[in-house]
């Protein structure tokens, strides 16, 4: 059978807007949600309401950006991590900063069953991680020159397992977490941002984040269950300017990239372990981005066309493969709020739609293979779509004279999501949509469960399947713990007993968009196709899950804030999941306990 499937991920690339609260948009750099000090792309992006707030942007002169009124909605309200903005310049003297955050993570889980390689690990029918420790310590220094420009850093100075289980035949993944290793390092951003009258320039490695954050995400930004993770980087040189002067309501960005690394690239070639050095990708995009924002809303688009090509070596043989994707996309992403009349509450709500067009293709670059495989094939169509909405209200607390005084006690929202799915690896066109990793949607199905299933399947292929002669898009089958190919409702509650202390539960309702069909793996009996674990790729059902958790934040003077918390998932399995006898998989548990320290 020949696959010509390609299941990309969505293309990763950079836009720059403003900070939602009231903050002067392009003229400085706003907090990223998720760490203590922010590398954000200009002015960060259409930020999620369901995200903390984006810090005060820095002003480009000696003019202090405006404060939000006291009754204004604030991101804040709705999920508070305790983080401080970064300190905008001194239009006076020269200054320099340093935030980070040290986190602390237990997680112990169900062994999830996974098919077993059939000729390299036939016994290997689980992952085989049932508990681990891992943590991540993120500094964020930065140098300002007066108003006149500033260096901006980011830096995970060590990352990694420090103890517990490592996973087994799973290495087609970045961060398989298949070894101890506490002390790996992690570069995220260094850039020279200059002000000019009305916007800035920015030069050096950045990361990007545009909407709510399903395409491209930064990895910095915190969501109700689960954490952040690596996010999108880029060598860019971006400008960001208001057309319509200095605080108008359009935002437009010009920026020109080379990919470091984001979910669909890697320009180390880090992301598969064990493979051959130099093997990385080469990715380069153009990227133009409009946005209009007024105080209670806003509404952007962005374009952005993307080459990427990579080097595919045989393991068996010296078969060599060029594996090139040519694709643009074209993405809306909005926002709104707006008080409830009577006072003492907000509604808001936010969306993202995505379409991706292109084509790939997968050529020999050196000897041929010994089947010759890999000749006379056509490139393949490229047409995949993506979006999600969330709709929420919270009812705020503390109502005082000034804003730092509010908060939200009770938080509801729902988010419903759609990713296009592909149940034909034959026919030339990639359809398959899969959300950015750190968009999270609950904590096990999409981050665990197809997670593992994906990346499992990915290295059958490369290993044992394809081993004398690579085939195109096993890279990017697995789906890293984005939505892949789904359809789902999240909804979500949180209560705040005490500013400081959250209390949250939250479901998740999902379904494939399509035939969940294994593109690589053997048909079943009668020819048709199967699903990750060799079952009836007809079920389309991938369950129910079901979310707790507590989060605590304790103020240590102005400096330090702890965090600790818990959070806990069930997931009930749908027959998406059974497996080539029939069995159902069972159901699936997750634990986690947190601890923080920021500055």
């Amino acid at each position: 059978m020949r696959f010509t499937f390609v299941p990309l991920a969505p293309l990763a690339f950079a836009v720059a807007l403003a900070s939602p609260s009231g903050a002067q948009p392009v003229e400085g750099v706003s907090a990223g949600h998720g760490s203590p000090s922010a590398v954000q792309p200009v002015e960060g992006a259409s930020s999620g309401q369901g995200s903390p707030p984006a810090a005060p942007a820095a002003p480009a002169a000696s003019a202090a950006p405006a404060a939000p009124a006291v009754d204004d909605f604030e991101e804040r309200l709705v999920l508070d991590t305790g983080r401080k903005p970064p300190p905008p310049p001194d239009p006076t003297r020269s200054t320099f900063s340093l935030q980070g955050e040290y986190q602390l993570r237990y997680r112990a889980m169900s062994d999830l069953p996974l098919r077993a390689p059939p000729l390299s690990a036939p016994g290997a029918a689980t992952l085989g991680q049932s508990q681990y420790i891992a943590h991540w310590l993120r500094l964020s220094p930065r140098f300002h020159f007066k108003d006149k420009a500033s260096i901006v850093a980011q830096i995970d100075v060590v990352r990694g397992l420090i103890a517990g289980d490592t996973t087994r035949d799973v290495e087609q993944v970045r961060d398989a977490r298949a070894a101890l290793a506490w002390y790996e390092v992690h570069p995220r951003t260094l850039y020279l941002e200059l002000p000019w009258a009305l916007g800035v320039v920015r030069v050096g490695q950045q990361s990007a984040h545009w909407g709510m954050g399903l395409v491209v995400n930064d990895g910095e930004r915190a969501s109700v269950f689960g954490d952040y993770e690596r996010g999108s980087l880029m060598e860019r040189v971006l400008f960001a300017a208001t057309p319509m002067g200095k605080g108008g309501p359009l935002h437009v960005t010009v920026a020109a990239d080379l990919v470091f690394e984001d979910n669909a690239a890697d320009l180390l070639g880090n992301d598969v372990e064990g493979q051959d050095e130099g093997e990385g990708d080469r990715a380069v995009q153009a990227v133009v981005s409009a946005l209009w924002r007024e105080r209670h809303g806003e509404i952007g688009i962005y374009g952005a066309m993307r080459r990427q090509a990579r080097e595919r070596r045989a393991k068996t043989s010296a078969a060599r493969f060029n594996e090139v994707l040519t694709a643009g996309i074209l993405d809306v992403a909005g926002k709104f709020n707006a008080p409830v009349p009577g006072g003492g509450a907000h509604i808001y709500g936010e969306l993202e739609a995505a379409v991706i067009l292109g084509s790939a293709s997968f050529a020999p670059s050196g000897p041929p293979p010994p089947s010759g495989r890999g000749f006379g094939r056509s490139p393949v169509v490229v047409r995949s779509v993506g979006g999600a909405a969330t709709l929420g209200a919270v009812h705020v607390a503390g109502r005082g004279g000034r804003p730092a005084g509010r908060w939200g006690r009770v938080v509801t929202e729902i988010e419903a999501g759609y990713a296009s799915g592909d149940d034909d690896p034959t026919d030339g066109v990639s359809r398959r949509f899969t959300f950015d990793p750190s968009h999270n949607v609950g904590l096990l199905l999409f981050d665990e469960v197809l997670a593992w299933k994906t990346a499992r399947a990915a290295t059958i292929a490369e290993r044992e399947l394809f081993a004398a002669s690579p085939e195109p898009g096993i890279r990017s089958l697995p789906s890293k713990g984005g939505v892949p190919g789904a359809a789902y409702v999240n909804p979500r509650i949180l209560v705040r007993p005490a500013r400081w202390l959250d209390l949250k539960a939250g479901a998740v309702i999902a379904e494939a968009t399509s035939d969940l069909v294994d593109p690589y793996g053997a048909p079943r009996a009668g020819g048709s196709l199967a699903n990750y674990d060799g079952g009836d790729s007809r079920r389309r059902d991938l369950g129910v899950e079901l979310d707790l958790g507590v989060d605590a934040r304790i103020a240590m003077g102005r400096l330090v804030t702890l965090q600790f918390g818990t959070e806990a998932g069930v997931l009930f399995p749908g027959g998406a999941f059974d497996d080539a006898a029939g069995a159902e998989l069972p159901d699936q548990y997750l634990l986690t306990l947190k601890l923080g320290v920021i500055h």
